[in-house]
């Protein structure tokens, strides 16, 4: 949907729901995360890109403490939850997202924020894996900075601050963990760029990002996305089980987190004899392979941003392809449905293919060249048939921008 089709949609459920019109409509988009996946609870590098593919939020606020929110998804179901005395994990369902941001903002200590109406249109594929949780608690963060007069969304730096909140809502409101990729992207990206997003947590906000260019048709590119239909969970525990494994792993080796290892390795004048004592100093095999994967993984975010700057596709392919293989011998976090529609792109012509998000479900993403992105997504469609999956949806994704007011 493009920014008025959204907002006359989303303003239109708003009146119908709430018999009034609202303050006025933002928007966040999902992302891509080009590569650089489970390195953002690491204090790693990641790359994602914003998608046009946005989730609108008409907005009004209130002058109570309650909230009311009603999404395209059920029209006719309005969710409550009250901000007085309102604890973490105190709102069950979806509701949780956006009620969680207002929650957050107050315990950081903006007590005029109050309670809001709210109706939300989507367009970011649920359970894909593009983050259209992100997507809703930043569109959110930013509408309830605009209509209470906060005063950070207009600036880069002070987005941080909304930032934060949309994080403590998805962790401790909705019981989603995330290491922020997801919201940085939202908030921060620019049209025609990735975000080559630092994780480090001694950077300020205004060190820890840069904008790199991404220009697909430069090189006669496009960037296709399929989402797999395939059950996209993060709430079972694996997520937070890696994440755990990863922290434990930095203790046993000494470091505040496996950046510090990870940079170590990378100034070593032997990579591989680094990496091999690093893994020797861990004490099971799971553990080795996680921290390999992310010792890799933060390696080849520097890696592509290099070679795409310098217009080595074939190369950028390639980091694309030791991603997903990472991803699935070493972090585990692939399922049948992405691995298949990886080795299909692969086999069709593609660059390179990996899965991009959190795993266990959701999208892949292949590079290719212009023009080819439907067929190679008819060859995965074909496949997924013969094995008897649910058939995938597929998007070509360019480089969009961040949240902004739309109406």
């Amino acid at each position: 949907m493009s920014d008025t089709e959204g907002a006359t949609q989303d303003r239109n459920l708003f009146e119908q729901t709430y018999g009034e019109p609202p303050a006025g409509v933002w928007a966040a988009p999902g992302r891509v995360n080009l590569i650089g996946e489970h390195t953002d609870y690491n204090a790693g590098l990641c790359l994602p890109i914003a998608l046009p593919h946005r989730t609108f939020i008409a907005l009004k606020p209130r002058e109570d403490t309650k909230v009311r929110v009603v999404s395209d998804v059920a029209p006719d179901k309005v969710a409550e939850a009250d901000l007085d005395g309102l604890k973490a994990r105190g709102v069950d369902g979806w509701s949780a997202y956006p009620t969680g941001v207002a929650w957050a903002l107050r315990q950081a200590g903006f007590d005029k924020v109050k309670g809001f109406d709210a109706a939300f249109t989507s367009c970011v594929p649920l359970g894909s894996g593009l983050s259209s949780s992100a997507a809703m608690t930043c569109s959110t963060a930013l509408a309830l900075d605009d209509v209470y007069g906060l005063g950070y969304g207009d600036s880069d730096a002070g987005r941080v601050t909304l930032i934060n909140a949309a994080i403590k809502s998805e962790n401790e409101m909705a019981g989603a963990s995330t290491g922020g990729l997801d919201q940085n992207a939202s908030m921060r990206c620019a049209e025609g760029h990735a975000l080559l997003l630092d994780c480090r947590p001694e950077l300020t906000p205004l060190e820890n990002v840069s904008q790199q260019e991404f220009d697909l048709d430069k090189y006669n590119l496009e960037l296709l996305v399929v989402d797999t239909q395939a059950p996209h969970q993060l709430n079972d525990g694996q997520y937070a089980q890696r994440r755990a494994t990863c922290e434990e792993a930095a203790k046993i080796l000494g470091v505040a987190n496996l950046r510090v290892t990870a940079d170590g390795i990378s100034k070593a004048d032997d990579q591989f004899q680094a990496l091999k004592e690093t893994l020797d100093a861990l004490p099971d095999e799971t553990m080795k392979k996680r921290v390999r994967h992310v010792v890799t993984e933060i390696e080849r975010v520097r890696s592509f941003v290099r070679a795409f700057a310098q217009g080595d596709i074939k190369a950028a392919g390639r980091l694309f392809n030791a991603s997903h293989d990472s991803l699935a011998a070493d972090y585990e976090v692939t399922v049948p449905e992405l691995d298949i529609a990886v080795d299909v792109a692969r086999k069709n012509g593609a660059y390179g293919a990996r899965m991009t998000g959190g795993g266990f479900g959701g999208s892949i993403i292949a590079l290719v060249d212009k023009g080819r992105s439907r067929e190679v997504a008819q060859k995965i469609a074909d496949a997924f048939a013969v094995h008897g999956f649910h058939q995938p949806r597929a998007l070509a994704a360019v480089a969009s921008s961040s949240a902004h007011r739309v109406d």
